[in-house]
């Protein structure tokens, strides 16, 4: 039995949020179920069955709660700790009247990385199952559960040299310690002591928050734990009060009384701050540390020698010590370099090891470069491609003669014509014979690409169809009976596309717009409808390269970064309530031309958040009180898709002239016409979104305009949308929209599948990303299979499926 890959598929599991992990041949219920029905003959009987009963609860576990799950998964690894610990050798017998702290050494020595916490000195079974809350299970996960910050206690005064601003140590004595209610919330229970050492005498106070503080046992408790007369030492930021200097909210630990351990995990020290949860004290964690640091010997470095040497990274046994206790703050940065890098470069040693692995896959899609098809289209179209769009289709098409499947990215600002790009790819499929199908994250996006390709696709006599979650029964029936026989060569449609209903006879190509939208199962499952077809991913979303690099490091990425000519540069402005009547003047002037306005707002109704205003009440307001002689529409997110077209209909037909809507409208209404893009409360948008909503505007010949209304009174926010001021470059925008809201928040953090690093920034760590794909790279050269490095390539398979969600490399 494989105890170390047992543990790892555990520790795997409760890091992924014990969602029952998809691995490379089973799921992770599936792994455990196999793996502990035929438990090793050498265990004693017991232990067999107690094996073959854990077996049978993993065959469940997929109808188990969440809670169910964080048990079983708990209790599974205490279990094989102890079966495994019962298996060894037993240890020879100490000499007689050995000291105890030799004992205490031995036991440390003594210590394996998949040891349960339990058995930790000090630890034991209560505060092991606190440590659980955290996902602390085993000695190894104490060891990578790295600190949120430090705070330096190392600086320690006396009470007369304390200054205000500094982060001091005290060592003093306790002279009165009291713990009551506030009198004035009674949620609220104060403590306080009054401390003394040679050189004065301090006041000290900590509130707790909550009900459960104030009971008179707590209160009681706590106040035996500080008696007079002990010494204790206080820790934190001074700072001036009413009443003098005192310590901010201090850290307090008793070092000499008669229960106390001299031994203090403060005084004197850098301290680590951990991530923590409800009801798990942050002394237990630097406990539970201290206690496992001792097996950080027996980390093996799975970094070759001269690749460390090459980019000068600190070993790991020593960046894993000092990452939780440095001795300098040079240690400190050394740790963190090395776990960093670690940390990018097992992500992009992934996904390089992905993209062999898709090279190496076959498809019988081969298909020709050019033909009768493409050719006619060149002709329909009443425009020429710009040297960019021209350079990616050829890209595509050199890709799609392979006999490996294409899976590229094609990136492009708003309005750089992407969409005929992957048009000539899908007629590419189409002429030799196969199937394509479009996905877009939103049936207005998929309606837009639909009318769009039908205008291309009539006049060159081949039939589209649209499939959403809106499609009437009788007419989804027709077109998947079309789909399986092959009679339908192109497919547009939604999340709808990847339901067991729908067949391809002969699906050769995947288009998927605004991919990042997209789970990677759900694009997976549209590729399974065929035969390892090629993949052509599009975003109008320009992401800077240290995004795209963690994204789509295992992509081809092609950008078109030439707009077509003739489009003018959108006039962007950011204005205040006070200046909205040159707002109002300017629409009033565009519309009066035979101009068409879009008013955004990011929210429907009043009731979500009483401070911003309502797509619904700013409609109203709009066509009675500010522009009755225009026709104003309403768009958003809660009206039925039929309600939607019609808005979006009047709006394409000019029967409306302003279309109030929320951010429904950031993509796939193109109207040509729309010279306005009035954008409220434009400070709650991020820069890429509100570069993807004036996006909507610009699209014909004529002066287009773009006017962030903004309440706001903070600088920061207003030099954010000054960006959009100065520029018009979606990857520059990005690129900044990044460095002020960080990438979860640039992409949409739920879909957005960045993986969860520990340390790594991406705004702050952009150098060690590029170092480590460039080191990930040159191993790949030398050695893509990893044979040569057992200790990398099984570190990789841990770290990438910890990273990304359980998909294990071969």
């Amino acid at each position: 039995m494989d105890w170390s890959r047992l543990q790892k598929a555990l520790e795997l599991e409760a890091d992924r949020g014990f969602s029952d992990l998809l691995g490379r041949e089973y799921r992770f219920s599936e792994f455990l179920s196999l793996s502990l029905q035929a438990p090793p003959s050498d265990l004693s009987v017991g232990d067999q069955e107690r094996m073959k009963a854990i077996a049978a609860q993993f065959s469940r576990y997929p109808d188990l709660s969440e809670a169910q799950r964080k048990h079983l998964v708990a209790e599974t690894r205490r279990v094989l700790y102890q079966t495994k610990r019962s298996l060894e050798p037993p240890e020879p017998p100490l000499a007689p009247k050995t000291p105890k702290t030799t004992k205490l050494t031995q036991r440390r020595a003594q210590l394996e990385l998949d040891q349960a916490v339990t058995y930790l000195p000090g630890i034991g079974p209560k505060n092991s199952e606190k440590l659980a809350k955290l996902g602390l299970h085993i000695v190894r996960d104490l060891l990578f559960y790295y600190p949120r910050d430090h705070i330096d206690y190392a600086r320690q005064v006396n009470i007369r040299q304390m200054e205000p601003g500094e982060t001091v140590t005290l060592i003093a004595t306790v002279r009165r310690c009291t713990c009551f209610t506030s009198p004035r919330n009674k949620k609220l229970t104060i403590m306080e002591w009054v401390v003394r050492d040679s050189s004065g005498q301090l006041k000290l106070s900590r509130f707790f928050a909550g009900n459960r503080y104030s009971s008179r046992g707590w209160q009681e408790n706590q106040k035996r734990q500080y008696p007079p007369g002990a010494v204790i030492a206080a820790s934190g930021l001074v700072k001036k009060g009413k009443y003098g200097l005192t310590l901010d909210n201090p850290e307090i630990e008793v070092i000499d009384h008669q229960n106390a351990s001299i031994e203090s995990v403060k005084v004197g020290r850098v301290v680590p701050v951990y991530p923590l949860t409800e009801g798990v004290p942050a002394d237990l964690v630097r406990k539970a540390v201290i206690a496992a640091l001792p097996a950080v010997k027996l980390l093996e470095d799975a970094l070759p020698e001269a690749l460390r040497d090459k980019y000068q990274l600190t070993g790991v046994q020593e960046a894993v010590s000092h990452i939780h206790f440095p001795p300098d703050g040079e240690a400190l940065d050394a740790a963190r370099h090395r776990l960093v890098f670690d940390e990018f470069f097992y992500l992009q040693l992934g996904l390089l090891q992905r993209r062999r692995q898709q090279q190496q896959k076959q498809t019988g899609v081969v298909l020709p470069p050019t033909g009768e098809l493409i050719d006619q289209f060149h002709t329909t179209l009443p425009f020429q491609l710009t040297g960019a769009q021209q350079r990616v289709v050829n890209e595509i098409l050199s890709d799609l003669q392979k006999p490996t499947p294409m899976n590229r990215l094609v990136q492009g600002d708003v309005g750089s014509g992407k969409t005929v790009v992957g048009v000539i790819g899908i007629l590419a499929a189409i002429q030799a014979g196969y199937q394509a199908a479009l996905m877009a994250p939103t049936e207005v996006l998929a309606e837009q690409h639909y009318r769009k390709l039908v205008s291309w696709f009539n006049l060159l006599h081949l039939p589209v169809e649209l499939l959403t979650g809106s499609t009437k029964t009788k007419q989804r029936r027709k077109l998947l009976t079309e789909l399986k026989t092959g009679e339908l060569p192109l497919l547009v449609g939604t999340h709808a596309l990847i339901e067991d209903p729908v067949e391809f006879s002969r699906l050769g190509l995947v288009v998927i717009d605004e991919q990042h939208r997209f789970g990677v199962q759900q694009r997976a499952r549209l590729q399974q409808k065929g035969d390892n077809p090629h993949v052509l991913t599009m975003t109008a979303t320009p992401i800077p390269r240290t995004l795209a690099l963690t994204l789509h490091g295992d992509l081809e990425v092609s950008q078109i970064d030439e707009l077509p000519p003739g489009r003018k540069a959108i006039q962007t402005t950011v204005l205040t309530a006070r200046e909205r009547s040159h707002a109002y003047d300017l629409i009033r002037r565009q519309i009066a031309q035979g101009q068409q306005v879009y008013a955004v707002l990011p929210l429907v109704e009043e009731s979500e958040k009483l401070d911003l205003k309502s797509a619904i009440e700013e409609h109203q307001h709009l066509q009675e009180s500010v522009f009755p002689d225009f026709a104003v529409g309403l768009l958003h997110g809660r009206m039925t898709s039929a309600e939607k077209d019609q808005s979006i209909q009047k709006f394409r037909d000019n029967e409306t002239q302003i279309l109030v809507s929320t951010t429904v409208v950031e993509v796939g209404v193109d109207v040509p016409n729309a010279t306005v893009m009035l954008i409220e409360h434009a400070d709650r948008f991020g820069l890429s979104q509100l570069h993807q909503l004036r996006g909507r505007v610009g699209r014909g010949g004529d002066q287009s305009f773009c006017l962030l209304m903004t309440n706001t009174r903070s600088e920061t926010a207003r030099q954010r949308l000054k960006v959009l001021e100065q520029s018009q470059d979606g990857f520059f925008i990005s690129e900044m929209d990044l460095r002020f809201r960080g990438p979860g928040e640039v992409l949409g953090t739920r879909q957005s599948g960045l993986p969860d690093f520990a340390l790594a920034s991406l705004v702050e760590d952009q150098e060690v990303l590029q170092l480590a794909r460039e080191a990930a790279e040159r191993i790949m050269e030398l050695d893509p299979t990893l044979q040569r490095w057992a200790a990398l390539r099984e570190e990789l398979n841990y770290r990438y499926a910890k990273l990304m969600g359980g998909a294990i490399l071969t």
